[in-house]
Formats: C-alpha cells, sequence, structure tokens
C-alpha cells in the first residue's frame, strides 16, 4: 500500500512539475517524453503490421484480407467496453433501419455476453414474443450455426431476414436442464413504440416500449387522444410503463421527457474533457398540464428509459413504482466511416441526470418498490442482472448496485406494480406494506 502511495505521489508530482517548468531544460523533458509516447504507439502498430503480414503469407489457408481488418477492428473496439462497437457496411444499413421502426426479422433485443447472445427483452407482439422467448435467454445457435465466435452484428443479421422465412434457435434457459430449440417464421417487424388506454375511465396509461424515431410522434398522438376520451377535470393522472423498455435514441428520450415538462435541464452528457459536456433542456412544454404522473420502471429500464425516468424524478414531475433500473448510463455516438466502410457505435460519455447523479452501473431507484408476484416456471428468469454484471462495463462512481426483478405479469389485474400506479392515482392508499426506497433520487 505503502508503495502504491508513493507511486501515485510521485505522479503527481511530476504532472505539477512538468507545468511548472520553463526554458530549455523543461522544454527538452516535455519534448523527449513525447516522443517515447509516439515511439511506443508506433511500435504496437509495427508488431500489427509484422503479425497481418505473417497471417497472409503463412496461415494454412489462404485468408481474406479484408475480413482480417474487420476481425481485428472487432477485437480493439470489442474490448473498450460491451456497448462499442463496429458495423460493416450490412449492419450499418440494418441497424438504420431498426431506428426508423421497420425491418424484416423476430422482434427481439439482444446483447453480447461470455460469447454468447442474451435477449434483453422480445417486443411486444412479434414472433419472438409470441414463441415464449423470455428476457434472459441465451442464444447458443441460429439454424444449427454456433454463436460463439459470432459479432452481435453477424448474429443479429442471421436472425434478421426475408419476411415467412423460417430460422431456428437454440436457447439455454436457466432452470431447464436441456436446451430449448424454437422455430420461428420470420414477419416484417413494425417497431410500434407507443400504445395506450384508458383505465377505469380516469387515468391515461401509455406504454412507451422503444426509443426510435416514431416514438415522441406516437407520444403526443396518444395523449392527444386520451385527452378525447376523458375530460380534463375528470382525468385524475397519467401511468407511462417504461418497464423492459431497453432505450434507443437519446433525441427522443429528451423530446419524450419534455412532453411532461415545462422547463428544466433532462440531462447532461459527460465526454473525456470538461469542453465536451453538453446539456438538454425540456422543450415544447407539459402537454399533460400538470396531471399527477406515475413512471413504471424494472430491471429491463436501461439507457433511454433510464434518462427519462431520472429527469421526470429529480424534477419531481412523476412518482416512480417498480424496482431498479438497469444502470446503462453511457451514450454512443454513432460515427460513420465513409462509403462501404460502415460505421462506429462509440462510447463517448457518460450521462447523468438533472441532480447531477450518474447512474451507470447503478441504475435508477423507485420512490416506491413493488415486487411482483412470480410463478414457478418464470422465477430462474425474473431477474436481470443489470449492466454492473457486464463484463468490462464503465466503472460507477461509489459502489455499484446488481440488477433487479424484470417480470411483468401478462394479465393487467396480476400486474401490482400497475395496480399501485393507479391507486396512487385515486388517492389509495399504495403498498403499504412495502415501504418506499431510503434514496429518493436516482444512485
Amino acid at each position: 500500500m505503502r508503495k502504491n502511495s508513493m507511486f501515485f505521489l510521485g505522479s503527481a508530482a511530476g504532472i505539477c512539475l512538468t507545468l511548472l517548468v520553463t526554458g530549455p531544460q523543461g522544454s527538452q523533458w516535455v519534448a523527449a517524453a513525447k516522443a517515447a509516447a509516439n515511439a511506443d504507439t508506433y511500435s504496437q502498430l509495427n508488431l500489427f503490421g509484422e503479425v497481418f503480414e505473417r497471417v497472409k503469407s503463412d496461415y494454412v489457408e489462404k485468408p481474406d484480407d479484408a475480413k482480417l481488418v474487420e476481425g481485428a477492428i472487432n477485437g480493439m473496439i470489442t474490448s473498450l467496453d460491451p456497448h462499442s462497437r463496429y458495423m460493416n457496411d450490412s449492419a450499418w444499413r440494418e441497424m438504420q433501419e431498426t431506428t426508423h421502426g421497420e425491418f424484416g426479422g423476430l422482434g427481439i433485443e439482444v446483447t453480447m455476453e461470455d460469447g454468447l447472445i442474451k435477449v434483453v427483452a422480445p417486443m411486444d407482439d412479434t414472433p419472438a414474443s409470441k414463441a415464449g422467448i423470455l428476457s434472459g435467454d441465451l442464444v447458443t445457435q441460429i439454424d444449427d450455426e454456433a454463436v460463439q465466435g459470432l459479432t452481435l452484428e453477424q448474429a443479429v443479421n442471421k436472425m434478421k431476414g426475408p419476411i415467412n422465412t423460417k430460422t431456428k434457435l437454440t436457447i439455454i434457459r436457466k432452470g431447464k436442464d436441456e436446451p430449448i430449440v424454437v422455430s420461428i417464421v420470420r414477419e416484417t417487424i413494425r417497431v410500434k413504440p407507443v400504445s395506450h388506454h384508458v383505465d377505469g375511465g380516469n387515468i391515461g396509461y401509455i406504454r412507451i416500449s422503444s426509443f426510435n424515431e416514431q416514438t415522441t410522434d406516437e407520444l403526443k398522438s396518444a395523449i392527444s387522444d386520451i385527452s378525447k376520451q376523458v375530460p380534463s377535470d375528470s382525468l385524475a393522472g397519467y401511468v407511462v410503463d417504461l418497464r423492459n423498455n431497453p432505450g434507443g435514441l437519446l433525441d427522443q428520450a429528451v423530446s419524450v421527457s419534455s412532453a411532461f415538462m415545462t422547463r428544466g435541464e433532462v440531462v447532461s452528457t459527460r465526454g473525456r474533457t470538461p469542453e465536451e459536456t453538453q446539456r438538454f433542456t425540456a422543450r415544447g412544454g407539459d402537454l399533460i398540464k400538470g396531471k399527477p404522473l406515475v413512471v413504471l420502471i424494472n430491471g429491463g429500464s436501461a439507457s433511454a428509459s433510464e434518462i427519462v425516468a431520472g429527469a421526470l424524478h429529480d424534477h419531481k414531475r412523476a412518482t416512480l413504482i417498480g424496482t431498479r433500473s438497469f444502470g446503462k448510463g453511457s451514450v454512443q455516438t454513432i460515427i460513420p466511416l465513409g462509403a462501404g466502410n460502415g460505421a462506429l457505435a462509440l462510447t463517448t460519455a457518460r450521462y447523468f441526470t438533472p441532480s447531477g447523479r450518474s447512474i451507470q452501473a447503478k441504475g435508477v431507484a423507485p420512490d416506491i418498490e413493488v415486487l411482483q408476484e412470480v410463478p414457478d416456471e418464470f422465477k430462474t428468469r425474473s431477474e436481470t442482472k443489470g449492466e454492473a454484471s457486464m463484463r468490462g462495463h464503465l466503472s460507477a462512481e461509489g459502489a455499484e448496485q446488481t440488477g433487479s426483478q424484470s417480470y411483468v405479469p401478462p394479465v393487467e389485474k396480476d400486474d401490482k406494480a400497475l395496480g399501485a400506479a393507479y391507486n396512487l392515482l385515486r388517492g389509495v392508499t399504495v403498498n403499504a406494506g412495502v415501504p418506499a426506497s431510503k434514496t429518493a433520487v436516482p444512485n
């Protein structure tokens, strides 16, 4: 411990000395240090070039140069964090289709974990959800081809394809001794990010399942439709359901938050240097005109969902009910790499709620924690481990938090969190048996 302390003190003193040194000797020292750093970088690049040439000339079969380079790029990017990735031209086009909200496939949100494809959540009313795919399932094979060794984009591209074609997934599910094989027919996936209805004649329920380019417009339409069905003086309030919403576009998270706020900061992003800090504020006004608002979150609420929940909570605009959210507090910038070269999704910043809290590897804590009653067959898959469990994740500021329950009952009458939200808006004592979260703000 003493040795480490001396090392850090020495480094700190060296930095101060460098800043304060003037004159020829100081300049020479700085130049020498820069030259040494550059020499080390060039040495590593020379090593890469040597390995590349050796593989080209000596590998048992003639390799494809383009595949070698793409593999090297993938290796470099995936060594950073779980959310940075390189997309070749095909994968880049696929991603653009997804953010537009329409593509041919299964309707499944996935991530990579330990070389396998892990299901974050099946999208509502899609082939994947109809086939019984569950959050937390691990896909080991696609059409009898092992997923191990594929990149996330390669695996996703194999699951996508022309409509009315069939694909076969081999799945490992916790609690099951044998792999599960599921055949699914691809359909045109039109991601409808917002659905809504009126409950009991006086509460507007709005479910936001993803944040794509259509989300804000559909949210505005939902609010307009509810206001036409229920006179303002009879409307008790709104429930916005963000459970198992894996996130999406940052600008949509900002505009969705703005739909419920009259003013104030929604989120800030902070990169490597202070100059890269950006602040996003509410615009457009409160479309529900100050009506009471409850937001539902759980262990599957991630990224853009957490931005919305954090902003509305910090401004005391909404009460959060459910369980702790996923904890993805980083921002990925999409960097196109020129015609035919695809794009880079690079983690460039952490985001912070209006109170200045980072939710990275911690999540957003609800005001009122409500646990669902989980049927026996789902108990092994009712928890989401969260960002803190992902290998290579960005570290948290302070103690990290594991994930939480992500099960949502398929029948509304069994949904305890939704029932608590309705009761709160109707003035009924909520969840008296479960204390409110000790932490009133995201932590």
